[in-house]
């Protein structure tokens, strides 16, 4: 006697990823993919990991991303998007450039603490020096903006009169980007003993030191010399 097959089509995992996509949206799934990214970097995230980390099948994640560098591109350029217009909507350089600094300096620690936003970035920003040139390129466009934004504001401060004229703009926002992400760097490998916080405060603090002329900058005193163990008396 012949067993007849069934004709139930069994779905394909393109079918079943559907549901699972609606159920994780485009916008989770890249957050969860910079989590896996900023912990593991390029080479150590797979499309399997995300996947795993998210719950879903590698189909829900095929459903919205071609691949995962394409995943990582959309990731980078959505969450860099995000900053720069918390930074741009958030900062008023034209009433106070140095008050705009601080206020940079402060959307990046809000950033870091919140999520792996800076971590995702620097993480890949370094591993891409090499590996990725495609992705090389994007942070260096995103390093450029950053730069470009920030000597903008040393300029109006030029121009005000509130900064001083003989500092190069450019390089000025070569010290402060440096200074960011050297404190973010310092921070996540060492947390216990750098306070991302104070760090910043310290970067900007630095860098209005040299752009304030001397004549603004206010007097400080001499301590009181306290006479030594060894100090002859005044006669």
């Amino acid at each position: 006697m012949s067993h007849r097959t069934s004709s139930a089509v069994t779905p394909s995992e393109s079918d079943v990823a559907r549901p699972k996509a609606a159920s994780r949206g485009r916008k989770e799934l890249m957050a969860i993919a910079i989590d896996c990214f900023a912990r593991y970097g390029y080479q150590g995230t797979s499309i399997d990991r995300i996947a795993s980390a998210a719950g879903v099948t590698k189909g829900a994640l095929y459903y919205h991303f071609r691949d995962k560098e394409d995943l990582l591109f959309e990731a980078v350029k959505d969450r860099i998007a995000e900053f720069e217009q918390r930074v741009v909507g958030g900062v008023s350089p034209a009433t106070d450039p140095a008050g705009a600094l601080a206020e940079i300096a402060r959307v990046c620690v809000h950033y870091a603490i919140k999520n792996n936003l800076r971590r995702f970035i620097l993480t890949l920003m370094v591993e891409a020096l090499d590996t990725n040139p495609r992705l090389s390129e994007a942070f260096r466009g995103i390093l450029r903006r950053f730069r470009s934004y920030l000597a903008g504001i040393v300029r109006v401060g030029q121009e005000q009169g509130v900064f001083r004229r003989d500092v190069d703009a450019s390089l000025a926002a070569q010290l402060f980007a440096g200074g960011v992400i050297g404190a973010e760097l310092q921070h996540y490998q060492d947390p216990d003993r750098v306070d991302l916080a104070t760090a910043m405060d310290g970067v900007v603090a630095q860098l209005v030191a040299l752009l304030t002329p001397a004549m603004q900058k206010p007097r400080t005193r001499e301590p009181n010399r306290r006479p030594g163990r060894n100090s002859k008396k005044e006669l």
